[in-house]
């Protein structure tokens, strides 16, 4: 099952894609909650290149690494990524009256529910452009 989530972010496609993209940024942004947080992250952003972001609970019980390859880029536009486990997504980042929407969609997995999925990655995209508005 394909989950789709978006959000507006009042800012210039510029400042969005670079934030969604700088291993400094993301550790700043990525977490569905303050609870949460990313302790560390790496990207290679190319066709053929990985990244990882390391998400840990804030209380040291329980953390995990997230990361992909990169199948498809095209600058300021999209992101598409596998994960290990074959699932896909892909990011796209529309400039629009506003700002940048940018869309997420991915494949669920099968531990969470499809609402528990869709609540905590709309947490992090919302996280994120109350970040990169922040910024700017």
């Amino acid at each position: 099952m394909k989950i789709t989530i978006e959000t507006l972010v009042n800012a210039g496609i510029g400042p969005v894609w670079s934030a969604w993209n700088n291993p400094d940024d993301i550790v700043r942004w990525n977490a569905a909650s303050d609870d949460w947080h990313t302790t560390s992250s790496r990207v290679d952003l190319r066709e053929g290149g990985t990244f990882s972001a390391r998400m840990e609970a804030r209380d040291g019980s329980f953390g995990f690494d997230f990361e992909g390859v990169y199948t498809r880029i095209v600058e300021h536009a999209l992101i598409e990524y596998a994960m290990g486990d074959s699932r896909t997504v892909a990011v796209t980042f529309e400039p629009v009256a506003g700002g940048v929407k940018v869309t997420e969609t991915f494949d669920a997995e099968d531990t969470h529910s499809a609402e528990q999925q869709r609540q905590g990655w709309q947490a992090i995209l919302d996280r994120f452009a109350r970040y990169v508005e922040a910024k700017a």
